[in-house]
């Protein structure tokens, strides 16, 4: 068996696009996010789904159409995002992935949140004061990590004869 890409275990691009539509649609509402994103672009729903799927192995569509990595850092830069807003961010996107019913293995939402943990805490690194982009910074590429990818069953053992 071929092991999948993150981006294939999720559906793909339709299932990011949902997710992160759903989680935009929710957020001003929320007292902490809500004026974080007031002048959100209505298409930033489809540029995080974008920015997600290449990371997760889909489409370089993120670096192809928007600026790749560096392009992504630019868009934090002195935000001055918060621990609090960034534990915020993590909780309504992983009510909004559980609510959409999205794959809940194990083995895959950890390797979810592991990228979920890691580039929201960049994030608010790059938004603080003094931040600095990296032009030729690679895009971040997420797999299965520790995890060792899907669940497969092992065959039991035959007895000994």
């Amino acid at each position: 068996m071929t092991v999948p890409t993150l981006y294939e275990w999720i559906g793909g691009f339709d299932a990011l696009l949902r997710l992160t539509t759903e989680f935009y649609r929710r957020v001003p509402a929320d007292d902490l996010l809500g004026p974080v994103f007031a002048g959100m672009d209505r298409n930033h729903p489809e540029h995080v789904a974008m920015f997600i799927a290449e990371v997760i192995g889909g489409p370089k569509l993120y670096s192809e159409q928007r600026g790749g990595h560096p392009a992504m850092v630019r868009h934090h830069l002195e935000r001055h995002l918060t621990e609090p807003m960034r534990r915020r961010w993590i909780n309504i996107l992983l009510d909004t992935y559980t609510d959409l019913e999205l794959p809940a293995d194990p083995e895959f939402t950890s390797a979810l949140v592991g990228y979920l943990e890691w580039g929201t805490r960049l994030a608010v690194v790059n938004s603080q004061p003094g931040a600095k982009v990296y032009e030729h910074a690679p895009m971040p590429t997420w797999g299965w990590g520790e995890t060792g990818g899907p669940y497969i069953p092992k065959k039991p053992k035959s007895p000994a004869a």
